[in-house]
C-alpha cells in the first residue's frame, strides 16, 4: 500500500494516484464549536500531509492570536482580536512611520530551529511533510505598515518601502534555505492577493515588485529537490499564468471567486489545485447536495491523472456535516 508521501508525489507529478489525498484545515474555532466532529473528521479522514512545527528557539511573542485581546507577533506588530478561535487584525503596526525603520525587530531566532529534529520527524512520519517556515511578503508588510497604510505605499513607492520589502525578503530566503537542507518533502508561501472579483493591486504591479521574489522561492525549492506550495486567498485568476509559468507546484485557491472551467480549460494537468471548497458560502450556508455538486465540478474540470488534492478549511461558520460531505465526495470519486 502506498503512503501518505508517495500518494502526494503522485499527485503533484500526475502519475495516476489511487485516490486523492487529503488536507484538512480547521480554525481555532472549530475545535471550541464542534469539538466531536472536530475529532471525527480527522479521524474518518486523516490528512496525507502534515507540517514540521519543531523550534529549538525562544519565541519572543506575547498572547495568543486566536485568543482574545492583544497579541504581538514576532516582528513587533500588535493584534487586537475580538472574536476568540480567529486571529485579530494589526492595529499598532512596527513600521508606523518610516523614521521606525532601523528599528524594525527581525526574528533572527527562527534561523535557530531544531534542524536534526526536523529530521528525525520527517524519517518518522508516512505522511508529505510540509516545512515550518511560510514567507508572506505581503502580508508581512501589511502587518508591519497596517493594510491601509501599504496601500498608500504601493501608490506612492517610497524608497523606504523597498528597503523594508527587501529586508523581509532576505530574512525569508534565509530561512526557506534553512529548511530546504532538511529532509522536509515541501515547501510553502503565501499572500491573500485577492478581493472577490479582482486582485488588490494591479497585475502589472504584481507582476513588477512581488513576482520576482516568488521566483526566487520557487527557484530555491526546486534547486533544493523540494516541491513548492502557495496559498492565496480571493480572486487571483489574472495571476494564475505567472505562477504555472515560475514552476509553482500546487496552489491553494479560492476556487468559487473564479471561472472553474477557464482555469481547467487552460491549466489543467499543469498545476496541482490543493484545494479549496467554497467557504464563503457553501461550507456556511450550503446543502449537502451543493457540496457535493461543488467538488464533482472541481475534479470534473481540474483533475487529470492527478493535480488535485481534497482541502478544505473548518473554519468559523461552516456546517460540520457540510465539512463531510467534502472528504465523502472525493473519497468516492476516485
Amino acid at each position: 500500500m502506498l503512503t501518505s508521501r508517495q500518494l502526494v508525489y503522485q499527485t503533484l507529478e500526475f502519475r495516476a494516484p489511487a485516490r486523492v489525498p487529503r488536507d484538512l484545515w480547521t480554525l481555532p474555532w472549530a475545535r471550541i464549536h464542534y469539538p466531536e466532529a472536530y475529532e471525527e473528521l480527522f479521524r474518518r479522514f486523516p490528512p496525507d500531509l502534515t507540517g514540521c512545527y519543531v523550534t529549538g528557539y525562544t519565541s519572543p511573542v506575547q498572547g495568543d492570536p486566536y485568543e482574545l485581546g492583544i497579541y504581538v507577533d514576532e516582528w513587533g506588530s500588535i493584534f487586537y482580536n475580538n472574536q476568540r478561535g480567529v486571529i485579530g487584525e494589526v492595529k499598532e503596526a512596527a513600521i508606523a512611520t518610516w523614521e521606525d525603520l532601523p528599528k524594525l525587530r527581525i526574528p533572527w531566532e527562527r534561523l535557530e530551529f531544531d534542524a536534526d529534529a526536523a529530521n528525525a520527524f520527517c524519517r518518522s512520519s508516512e505522511k508529505f511533510v510540509m516545512a515550518g517556515c511560510c514567507p508572506r511578503p505581503f502580508e508581512r508588510l501589511q502587518f508591519l505598515r497596517t493594510s491601509a497604510q501599504l496601500f498608500i505605499d504601493l501608490a506612492e513607492q517610497p524608497t523606504e518601502l523597498f528597503e523594508l520589502l527587501h529586508t523581509v525578503h532576505e530574512f525569508y530566503l534565509k530561512e526557506m534555505e534553512l529548511w530546504a537542507k532538511t529532509e522536509v518533502d515541501g515547501l510553502s508561501f503565501m499572500d491573500d492577493w485577492g478581493a472577490q472579483r479582482r486582485l488588490l493591486i494591479s497585475p502589472g504591479a504584481w507582476r513588477k515588485i512581488f513576482k520576482p521574489l516568488y521566483k526566487d522561492y520557487i527557484d530555491l525549492a526546486h534547486a533544493y529537490g523540494k516541491k513548492i506550495f502557495m496559498h492565496s486567498d480571493g480572486y487571483i485568476q489574472d495571476i494564475i499564468p505567472d505562477l504555472v509559468e515560475l514552476g509553482l507546484d500546487a496552489l491553494n485557491s479560492q476556487l468559487f471567486c473564479m471561472d472553474i472551467e477557464a482555469i481547467g480549460r487552460r491549466f489543467r494537468g499543469q498545476i496541482t489545485f490543493w484545494g479549496e471548497i467554497d467557504r464563503q458560502y457553501l461550507l456556511s450556508f450550503g446543502t449537502t447536495a451543493e457540496v457535493e455538486a461543488a467538488v464533482r465540478r472541481v475534479y470534473e474540470n481540474l483533475y487529470q491523472d492527478g493535480g488535485c488534492i481534497a482541502q478544505c478549511e473548518f473554519s468559523a461558520g461552516s456546517k460540520p456535516e457540510n465539512v463531510f460531505k467534502v472528504y465523502e465526495t472525493w473519497e468516492a470519486l476516485i
